[in-house]
């Protein structure tokens, strides 16, 4: 792997005097919210490194579990009924303040008004989480991976750089971040004159339900597919990467995980930095602050991850100009 440049996430802009967190405090209650994530990544030493960037961060802040923090964990395992069910039994619960991750934020704002969570989500404007990004207003605060259609224009103007010819694009996502985001990929495609091929898949996902949208992508003439950034998908990348593989299709990923695991492309926000900022939100919220007034913080930090040796396996020769512009290159 060639790295053309290493960015550090910066710490959140929250910053908490010296004297105030060395306050001890008693033990407060979060719980972590993620549909599609299985709870044995929710916590410090995780596989997953933005999982460990939370926690480091949390601890920084002086919020350390087992000792004034107790944590509860809702993930996939116990998404057994439905979402709208697991969030009210957070709701029930009534933790001091919730993270949700991913697709699931929107169950906790038709439910309470009260209870605070910070979001890890797409563009909360178009969710109908908040109505304004500077001043929440509610209950629900966060960051957005989601910087509304420019984010999708680019990811497709880049497979257009590698496929000029590009005319159908197939988009795999899931049903509640379609709903969500749909118009905005819709738009982006329109833009540059894509076709767009959409089969949302509905939670919990399965290794079939993958299998048969990349194989209905493939036979229904798609030139390439575009992933949707999820929770979910980042739980499959490998089995979507190849799966994507062997029906020799290019695809745009939205973290680098996936190019490492064996995709073409991704174009992705820093989900580190991010993580660190949802840390800030919470322990905020801890200390007594309103998540109506804390503002909602949008991506502004982007990277650029390619893999040769998929170009080489897919016939691919990938611009110069674009090589140039990467931030990680595997070879």
């Amino acid at each position: 792997m060639r790295r053309r440049e290493f960015v550090v996430g910066v710490a959140s802009s929250v910053v908490v005097s010296r004297a105030a967190a060395q306050q001890p405090r008693a033990s407060r209650r979060l719980a972590i919210f993620s549909l599609s994530e299985p709870t044995a990544l929710m916590n410090e030493r995780s596989d997953n490194r933005y999982y460990r960037a939370l926690f480091a961060e949390l601890r920084r802040l002086g919020n350390v579990e087992g000792q004034n923090l107790l944590i509860e964990r809702y993930g996939r395992e116990q998404n057994t009924s439905s979402p709208a069910a697991l969030a009210a039994e957070v709701v029930r619960n009534n933790p001091d303040v919730v993270y949700v991750v991913g697709p699931g934020a929107l169950f906790f704002k038709q439910q309470t008004d009260k209870l605070p969570v910070v979001a890890l989500t797409g563009d909360p404007g178009a969710a109908g989480l908040v109505q304004n990004l500077a001043h929440p207003g509610g209950n629900i605060t966060g960051v957005s991976v989601d910087t509304g259609p420019s984010i999708y224009g680019k990811r497709i103007a880049l497979l257009r750089e590698i496929l000029p010819d590009m005319s159908k694009l197939a988009y795999l996502t899931l049903r509640v971040g379609w709903d969500a985001m749909g118009s905005f990929v819709s738009a982006a495609a329109a833009t540059v004159g894509v076709a767009l091929e959409v089969a949302p898949l509905e939670l919990p996902t399965s290794e079939t339900a993958y299998r048969e949208a990349i194989a209905q992508a493939a036979r229904n003439g798609a030139n390439a597919i575009m992933v949707g950034d999820n929770p979910d998908t980042m739980t499959n990348r490998v089995l979507i990467t190849d799966l994507i593989g062997t029906a020799g299709l290019p695809a745009m990923y939205a973290l680098p995980e996936f190019v490492a695991a064996g995709g073409l492309i991704a174009y992705s926000f820093d989900l580190v930095d991010l993580n660190k900022r949802v840390a800030n939100d919470i322990d905020a919220i801890l200390r007594g602050e309103n998540p109506g007034d804390i503002p909602y913080y949008q991506a502004s930090k982007f990277e650029l991850s390619l893999n040769l040796k998929t170009a080489k396996a897919l016939g691919l020769s990938l611009p110069p100009a674009l090589l140039a512009s990467a931030d990680t290159v595997i070879e």
